[in-house]
């Protein structure tokens, strides 16, 4: 019994955690959405088995065993940027995509660092307290501006540079360690660049924004503290572990540097450390991202991240899918390339031993690692039963044995640029077809196939038939294809020469049929009668 269109069960989205009632509604009325806590581990197995996607926090382990009994699964979603809760590298083998929201805290992160800057310069916590005791010491908690001191930024990142736009503002004089930024864009910023060593020696505050890496792990230890002027207030909002808390304490407590502000820790949950027994000490328990505002962010970015993921399209937060940042001169031609992969595999007939992902042009300036992703999802979409993503399409191609080569060239003596899918098939012919983007609008055009020259959109509808060229074979075409009822928007004929093989590359307002095509090839005597459908 073939059931009716309403009754098509939808994607199930799981959420496991407390989320905002934007996200939600961020997800819109396209997904059956179900709810789970996902601190509980039978609950949480047991819901995921019928997930499409779920949505975390921090509090719910999405591991191998989860990802194992997650069936369904396409997308792990989790709303914040940490993801020492999910397995990356299990979901990535399972063809599992993982998104998070990199940008969702950076404001909320950068304040809270100026907030533990502010707080440690005039002594609020220990104030604060001593005033709740019924104490009033105002001598005792005299403290210092940031005005026309200097504030050493360690990580010049997207936080860390929201942290010295801030204390700029303050009137602060800003340097910073950043081996990965150039030294011309710090300048821009009104910052200058030195080294970890220069900026321990210069800065009166100093603000750690860098990720936690083995490179990164006690990057500010000892060795590194000593240096320091003793009037240093040091500030950590980035990771636990970067500052190494031993060597900190001992700097604090033998008065080698003035005081601290601190939202991390090297554990996590951290209530008891040396480090809270000083006065000179201000401390949170990991609030970076704990705004509203962040939330709110964090659970509508990875809400629309899943809609893409669940609709088979490029997910720009995806943390396992290679490709790195697309460049917005790269994004137009992935449409046209994943277009490209389904005309492909529609000319050759079956899965081709080896593909190459040939890209030319002024694009080849940027990583175009993504066209190699566009290229294997349309050369697969068509080819497999299940949803093919960003994902599991190189897994689809290890899997059936498909070497794939990405070739990237910047000349490009036709068009601009030129994106090619060239393949071998397995008895050793050869298939090939070239698209390319022209003007002010960007519009798609196929410029090549199989190596006849042609200038065709690529519409929902196309046709490509070889032949022995001869006079009356377009005329043959139109009655058939007239006396089906089947309109042709667009032609082009190409040869290699006169009385030689040619191509009819045709754009068609609906699907030919099947004995359509084969009348065609018959009258015709054609050697090679596609039609292929990218609605």
């Amino acid at each position: 019994m073939t059931a009716h269109p309403d009754t098509v069960a939808r994607p199930v989205v799981l959420i496991a955690e407390e989320l905002s009632p934007a996200t939600v509604a961020a997800l819109g009325p396209d997904f059956e959405i179900r709810h789970c806590d996902g601190s509980d581990r039978t609950e949480l197995l047991e819901a995921i088995a019928g997930a499409d996607a779920i949505l975390v926090r921090s509090a719910t382990k999405v591991d191998a065993e989860a990802l194992g009994a997650a069936r369904r699964l396409k997308v792990v979603a989790r709303a914040g940027v940490g993801l020492d809760n999910v397995d990356v590298k299990a979901a990535t083998q399972a063809g599992v995509m993982v998104v998070n929201a990199p940008t969702s805290n950076i404001v909320s992160a950068a304040e809270l660092a100026v907030a533990l800057m502010l707080a440690a310069a005039r002594h609020v916590s220990p104030a604060h307290a001593s005033l709740k005791n019924g104490e009033w010491k105002r001598s005792k908690y005299t403290g210092i501006e940031l005005y026309e001191k200097t504030v050493g930024i360690v990580g010049l990142g997207r936080i860390g540079v929201l942290v010295a736009q801030r204390l700029s503002a303050f009137g602060m004089t800003v340097i910073a360690y950043d081996p990965y930024v150039q030294a011309g864009r710090a300048a821009q910023m009104g910052v200058r660049l030195v080294d970890l060593d220069t900026l321990l020696a210069e800065s009166d505050f100093m603000s750690v924004h860098l990720p936690k890496t083995p490179e990164t792990a006690g990057l500010i230890g000892s060795e590194q503290l000593a240096k320091a002027k003793p009037s240093l207030v040091l500030v950590n909002a980035a990771r636990g572990g970067i500052v190494d808390e031993g060597a900190l304490y001992a700097a604090l407590k033998e008065g080698r540097i003035a005081a601290a502000g601190l939202d991390v820790f090297a554990t996590e949950p951290c209530t008891d450390s040396p480090l809270f027994e000083l006065e000179n000490v201000v401390a949170t328990p990991h609030l970076g991202a704990s705004t509203d505002e962040a939330q709110e962010k964090a659970g509508v970015a990875v809400a629309r991240s899943v809609r893409l993921a669940l609709s088979g399209e490029l997910v720009p937060d995806a943390v396992n899918v290679q490709g790195g940042v697309i460049a917005e001169d790269v994004r137009p031609g992935i449409p046209l390339t994943e277009k490209l992969g389904r005309i492909f595999t529609g000319l050759a007939g079956e899965v081709a031993q080896q593909i190459d992902v040939e890209v030319r042009g002024e694009i080849t300036e940027y990583d175009v690692k993504v066209l190699e992703l566009a290229a294997l999802k349309g050369v697969f979409s068509d080819v497999v039963p299940d949803q093919v993503s960003y994902v599991n399409a190189p897994l689809l191609a290890a899997e059936r044995g498909t070497a794939v080569r990405l070739i990237t060239e910047p000349d490009s003596p036709d068009h601009r640029n030129l994106i090619t899918l060239r393949g071998t098939l397995a008895d050793g012919s050869q298939v090939s077809v070239s698209g390319t983007l022209v003007g002010i609008n960007q519009r798609e055009r196929i410029v090549e196939v199989n190596g006849y020259d042609v200038d065709i959109e690529p519409t929902d509808h196309l046709a490509f038939l070889t032949y022995i060229d001869r006079p009356g074979m377009v005329g043959v075409i139109g009655r058939i294809l007239g006396e089906a009822k089947v309109n042709i928007a667009g032609m082009q004929v190409s040869r290699d020469e006169l009385g030689g093989r040619a191509l009819v590359a045709l754009s068609v307002d609906s699907a030919i049929g099947a004995e359509v095509l084969a009348e065609v090839e018959a009258a015709m005597d054609a050697s090679s009668v596609r039609g292929i459908d990218l609605a």
